[in-house]
């Protein structure tokens, strides 16, 4: 089946069937001229969610749709992907972030919200890059254990001199293959240039990185900075996003080794399926699902 006559058939189908279309970001870019929202993980969650559509379809990756999920159970939630995980997310299970816990009872979890529901659910409130300094920030205790990244608590740590981070050992596979060495390279090669880092990566990268932001911020500051070329270290669909939507600046991917491939998995040709099916659905136990909507709840209602 040609390109175009897929796009149309899945644009027909979101109406026939109340569809709303999620593209997170690191996608394939072709996905977005289908999709009503791309953008970061939480943020497309937050709009499905306050849409009437009765179908969420997630292209993205598989604790992207659990947490869709958790803020509309009433809605049905497809992975057109269903092997879509992510390599970070897998690093922790509920039986390991208890053993976490047990050695530093009374100090408080913070669940990056790249994680399962169950590991939302059984840790004491979420982040998201965006956010994650001020809510660590906001909490009482001045020691913190921080899940599953140890590359965002590595950083959250550094801005936070007063607070003891904890981090489990859980690493983003993407970011950690862009290393010092690809950002100086290139900083020679484009010495003009504004390099903006995902605070997911080693922290020898964030310390000579002009800008520490997530996806969402550094899209942002690509449009008001006065920088007319920018050295991007995150996801290289991040990239191809900026080329497209800002013609009069140049974007250069620290490495081609930044490259989700487990984020590249969804075509337009499994939306459609999955459209067509309504399958595959992902579901969240009752249980796990109120605690991990807490644990959500009580970031959204930290003011940042």
């Amino acid at each position: 089946m040609q390109r175009i006559s897929i796009i149309e058939e899945i644009k027909e189908l979101k109406i026939e069937k109340n569809a709303v279309i999620l593209a997170h970001c690191y996608q394939n870019i072709e996905i977005d001229e289908v999709a009503d929202f791309v953008g970061d993980s939480l943020f497309l969650s937050q709009q499905a969610a306050i849409t009437n559509a009765d179908i969420i379809v997630f292209a993205g990756v598989y604790f992207m749709a659990e947490t869709a999920k958790i803020l509309s159970p009433d809605k049905k939630v497809l992975l057109p992907r269903l092997e879509s995980g992510c390599l970070m997310a897998d690093m922790i299970n509920l039986k390991e972030l208890r053993n976490f816990k047990s050695q530093y009872p009374s100090s408080p979890v913070v669940c990056y919200v790249n994680s399962t529901a169950e590991i939302k659910a059984e840790s004491d409130i979420c982040c998201t890059s965006a956010n994650a300094v001020e809510i660590v920030k906001s909490l009482s205790s001045n020691k913190i254990l921080f899940v599953p990244d140890r590359g965002l608590g590595t950083y959250v740590a550094s801005q936070l001199s007063n607070k003891e981070i904890i981090s489990y050992y859980g690493y983003c596979p993407t970011h950690m293959r862009i290393l010092p060495n690809d950002i100086t390279d290139m900083k020679n090669k484009y010495p003009d240039a504004e390099v903006m880092a995902h605070p997911e990566c080693h922290m020898e990268v964030i310390k000579i990185a002009d800008y520490v932001g997530s996806t969402s911020g550094i899209i942002k500051r690509a449009k008001t900075s006065s920088s007319k070329r920018f050295i991007i270290a995150t996801e290289n669909g991040v990239v191809e996003r900026l080329r497209r939507d800002i013609k009069d600046k140049e974007f250069i991917l620290a490495t081609d080794k930044a490259v989700c491939e487990n984020m590249k998995w969804n075509t337009l040709e499994d939306i459609l399926h999955s459209l067509k099916t309504e399958t595959p659905e992902i579901n969240v136990p009752e249980d796990i699902r109120e605690k991990a909507y807490t644990s959500i709840s009580r970031m959204l209602a930290i003011h940042v």
